[in-house]
């Protein structure tokens, strides 16, 4: 199982803490970096690192809807050229 490293930038920590959904902010800023964090695992590759051994391209993000027992979630779904990425949070055509 990969390890996460969460960082959360100086405003998004004041958002959080001054925010009315605090857990749904906070879930939303983990979720979106555990989404990144697996398509680096994906491409075999980091933001703007061209390697032998990269498996693919990014292609910008798609906004996805999630919604759970905090509320509704907006996300960044990372995208590669080719399609290829699947994350493991949820299913591809799972009804949002």
């Amino acid at each position: 199982m990969a390890q996460y490293g969460i960082k959360l930038e100086a405003e998004e920590l004041v958002a959080l803490l001054s925010n009315n959904d605090k857990f749904k902010c906070l879930a939303e800023s983990i979720i979106n970096q555990v989404l990144d964090a697996q398509m680096t695992e994906h491409l075999g590759a980091e933001y703007y690192v061209h390697d032998e051994s990269r498996t693919g391209y990014r292609n910008g993000y798609r906004p996805r809807s999630l919604y759970t027992r905090i509320g509704h979630l907006n996300l960044r779904v990372p995208q590669t050229q080719d399609g290829s990425f699947s994350t493991e949070i949820f299913k591809r055509y799972q009804i949002a």
